[in-house]
């Protein structure tokens, strides 16, 4: 995939670009696999507002993806290539041997009248998938299991991948994105390659507007803020934020502060991200 770069006919084309779109092979997605998708707006079940500034965006249909690649040694044929607005990646519409139509994650090289299977005789090659106990150690993979048969959960987003690193009885040992090192049971199935849209990265909005259409909504410095409304608020003229460390609105501290909650599953954490 390519960048293409607009000419500066307005302040906001200035340094803007986009994608050329050029491993997109049709345009109109499967019918039979959309879904209807309501707008929320960062609110929760109660309408309480739980992720702010959202609101807007452009209207689109949620595809139905198979995370879980459940057909097991079914043949399945590549028959387009599609852009997918929920995600960063770009999605592979399959037509498996007994009829069924599914959506999977388009893996870096998977092209049109490719075959992908699912399975543990599966042939080891981009797209496939299968449990992690049947793949070589130091292989690409891609939509990583947490849970057998609850579906891929990790490694899903543009130009992304982690390494299977060794095989410890009924454990893997999986190096993700983040370089978090974490132990998964080698049972949980994972797709083999690097997703694909590597450029995705480099891709500069150029203006707000863009940024609305995505459903983000605009953010005000806590600094231009008074102090009522912000601790970061008031004084004369442009201030420091007078503490020894930035905080949220609500008083806790932010930008480098630990918000993560304990979890069950953190045993399985044998090297942290970042250290």
């Amino acid at each position: 995939m390519a960048i293409k770069k607009y000419r500066p006919t307005s302040p906001g084309r200035r340094g803007m670009s986009g994608y050329t779109f050029d491993e997109i092979t049709k345009e109109k997605p499967e019918k039979s696999l959309l879904l209807a998708k309501n707008k929320k707006a960062g609110r929760n079940f109660r309408g309480t507002i739980t992720v702010r500034h959202r609101g807007g965006g452009a209207k689109r249909k949620q595809r139905i993806i198979d995370f879980r690649r459940d057909k097991i040694d079914v043949p399945g044929r590549v028959a387009a290539i599609e852009y997918d607005p929920n995600r960063t990646a770009r999605i592979a519409l399959i037509f498996y041997a007994d009829g069924e139509k599914r959506y999977i994650l388009a893996p870096l090289g998977l092209i049109v009248g490719d075959n992908v299977m699912s399975g543990p005789n599966a042939e080891i090659k981009p797209g496939n998938a299968m449990p992690m106990k049947s793949m070589p150690t130091g292989i690409e993979i891609h939509n990583i299991e947490l849970q057998k048969g609850r579906g891929g959960q990790l490694v899903r987003s543009a130009g992304a991948s982690a390494q299977l690193m060794v095989k410890e009885g009924e454990y893997a040992l999986i190096r993700l994105p983040s370089g978090e090192i974490r132990r998964i049971r080698s049972e949980c199935v994972a797709s083999i390659g690097k997703l694909g849209n590597l450029e995705h990265q480099n891709i500069s909005l150029g203006k707000a507007g863009r940024k609305r259409h995505m459903g983000w909504r605009p953010t005000v410095r806590g600094s231009a803020m008074t102090p009522r409304d912000h601790p970061h608020g008031g004084g004369e003229g442009r201030s420091p934020v007078g503490m020894p460390g930035p905080k949220t609105p609500w008083g806790k501290p932010a930008l480098g502060y630990k918000t993560r909650q304990p979890k069950a599953s953190d045993r399985m954490i044998v090297k942290r991200r970042g250290k």
